[in-house]
């Protein structure tokens, strides 16, 4: 994530209490009735950790009404098996714009459960449109639900005609189909969620572990709701420019395929590769130039893949890498993968998010949420030279993080005008940030950090991928944020773990 500069003290002003009133955010409605929870087994379907419970949050459809229509939103929790040692609840804000928080919690609930050692309850919540929460849908075409069509990247000669005539029929088709349940995907919305399920568990002031597009509602939520947030973390953060929110989120991982490259290349040369077979250079600084010419011999003659009616073109390859580059683990798949596609012989196997389309729903949610939160430009002659700029300056994306997307053409533009990050607020914000991120790049992270000001310090880990508590091993940054969250202490000033 998919993402305010200023610089002063702390303190939170009357105004500021009196804007984070119980209920409102951004908007004079009335607060609604406190949202009660039913706790109980869950759905096996949601591959429960042992101990986890189920239940469904009713917020309201339209915080405009708050007594309106009402929408489920599916929550999970990890009690504390300590309850001396309980300090409060801590949320798990997972990214996106999309991801599920009941999987999220799933995925690292063990983990993080050990260690926190019993000092808080740990809860996670499905944002509208996603996993078992209320659903929106746009009704979109099989083809542009690709992963490879929703990143809008250019035609191989570097055109977007395909591009903005996607760009427009998705957006239609959102305005025929999405109504008021599409409307509601924003940001400020998963804020006003995430209090309204702060009040159903009966707490003062949550902790939060987010991670990446979850950072800016860590964020949003941080700015609006000051004395509710105990210990906050921040983990891989974007610019949170509320001119350019997801705009500059996407433009950022060109940045970030560039840092994180490097680290593929010096995997994929190294002599040990030859026991699997993935060496695919003697050098590191031939790999580079290796996988740009396969790119460009694919755009010219893609090749048949295991999966029928998808072949290995010189796009599906570039968003292979840029899947690979968030995580080491993944790097022998792609690598593989490579390899198949420069064997005349071989025949690729594409990887399982490549292989067909995502679900409608799915797809809404990543598309709604960045067009509802900020207006995007609309000129195309603007995204023509955009395109052509960024596919000099950054080959490795080609041309895609600039390029453009349904957001030109939504109908009504943002629902309401995106927040801007300060210092104004309590100092209890721990940043933490790979040096070589393929989606959040250090750089573009730090304007996060440079928005807080005195509100948080930063630990910088000097690793690649995106994702950095409990998923990178560096022990380090684990540590860091373990001893804030459960000892409530950070680093005095700005760290960086090598």
């Amino acid at each position: 994530m998919t993402t305010n500069r200023g610089r002063k003290a702390l303190m939170l002003a009357l105004s500021v209490a009196a804007v984070a009133g119980a209920g409102l955010v951004g908007g004079g409605a009335a607060p609604a009735a406190a949202a009660t929870l039913n706790w109980g087994d869950c759905d096996p379907a949601v591959k429960p950790l042992p101990g986890q419970q189920c239940a469904t949050l009713s917020v309201p459809l339209d915080y405009a009404d708050p007594d309106g229509e009402q929408i489920g939103l599916a929550v999970a929790r990890l009690r504390s098996t300590r309850p001396e040692a309980r300090r409060g609840t801590l949320m798990v804000i997972p990214g996106g714009p999309g991801s599920s928080g009941v999987q999220r919690l799933g995925q690292k609930g063990a983990a993080l459960s050990k260690e926190m050692n019993g000092a808080y309850d740990l809860v996670a919540f499905d944002p509208r449109g996603v996993g078992g929460s209320a659903k929106a849908r746009c009704g979109f075409a099989e083809d542009d639900r690709r992963l490879v069509t929703l990143r809008s990247w250019p035609a191989a000669d570097g055109g977007i005609g395909e591009n903005v005539a996607r760009s427009r029929r998705m957006a239609e088709a959102c305005a025929r189909n999405g109504g008021a349940m599409l409307r509601g995907l924003t940001t400020a919305n998963q804020v006003r969620d995430l209090d309204r399920l702060r009040q159903a568990l009966g707490e003062r002031k949550l902790s939060a572990w987010s991670v990446s597009y979850g950072t800016y509602v860590a964020a949003v939520y941080a700015q609006k709701f000051p004395g509710r947030t105990d210990r906050w973390v921040l983990d891989s953060s974007s610019d949170p420019d509320p001119k350019r929110v997801a705009r500059g989120w996407l433009a950022g991982m060109a940045r970030g395929a560039e840092d994180r490259f490097p680290d593929f290349a010096a995997w994929a040369s190294d002599p040990e590769r030859d026991e699997d077979g993935l060496r695919l250079a003697e050098r590191p600084e031939d790999v580079r130039p290796l996988f740009l010419d396969l790119a460009a011999r694919l755009d010219r003659e893609p090749r048949a893949s295991t999966t029928p009616g998808t072949p290995l073109t010189g796009t599906v390859l570039r968003q292979a890498l840029q899947q690979a580059l968030y995580s080491d683990a993944a790097f022998p798949a792609f690598a593989r993968l490579m390899s198949q596609a420069l064997d005349p012989a071989g025949v690729p196997v594409l990887p399982p998010e490549l292989s067909g389309p995502m679900p409608d729903e799915a797809a809404t949610v990543s598309v709604g949420v960045i067009c509802n939160d900020v207006d995007w430009p609309a000129s195309v002659p603007a995204y023509e030279r955009a395109v052509a700029a960024e596919r000099v300056r950054y080959p490795l994306t080609a041309g895609m993080p600039a390029n453009i997307t349904p957001c030109a053409f939504w109908k009504g533009g943002a629902v309401e005008k995106p927040t801007r990050i300060t210092d104004r607020g309590p100092s209890n914000v721990l940043m933490i940030q790979n040096l070589r991120d393929p989606s959040t790049p250090h750089s573009v992270g730090m304007r996060m950090r440079e928005a807080f000001g005195d509100r948080a310090r930063l630990v910088s880990v000097d690793k690649g991928g995106h994702g950095v508590y409990l998923g990178n091993g560096n022990a380090c940054g684990d540590r860091a944020v373990t001893r804030f969250l459960t000892e409530g202490v950070r680093p005095a000033e700005d760290v960086l773990c090598r």
